[in-house]
């Protein structure tokens, strides 16, 4: 069911979910997340990019999201101690690193929040 529609910048628009997940996630691109990032007052920076490629590319291998301390694996591996941690990754995505990053990524609602 059909709850939001995104308008993007070639005119078209895409469907999403009542909690603002793309019905289609194949219709993911970059642009969508910039648009879905700036509807929540959030600027992607180049960390933000990185996490949002690891939760599609581990998407693509699983089928399923990341969970929380396989994300702080590979975000330690990538950064270092430093930023390699849930408190980082909180601070790039307030609402949550799973959902709000999951959405960013175009992937479909984490299990864990249905």
């Amino acid at each position: 069911m059909t709850v939001a529609l995104l308008q993007v910048a070639d005119g078209s628009t895409l469907e999403l979910d009542e909690k603002g997940y793309l019905l289609n996630p194949l219709l993911w691109t970059e642009e969508v997340s910039r648009i879905m990032a700036a509807a929540d007052g959030v600027e992607l920076s180049a960390d933000h990019w990185v996490v949002l490629q690891i939760f599609r590319d581990y998407f693509a291998r699983f089928d399923i999201d990341p969970p929380m301390r396989v994300l702080v694996r590979a975000t330690r591996e990538q950064w270092g101690e430093a930023k390699g941690s849930s408190r980082y990754l909180y601070r790039l995505f307030p609402a949550g690193p799973a959902t709000q990053a999951c959405r960013y990524a175009g992937l479909p609602r984490p299990i864990s929040c249905i």
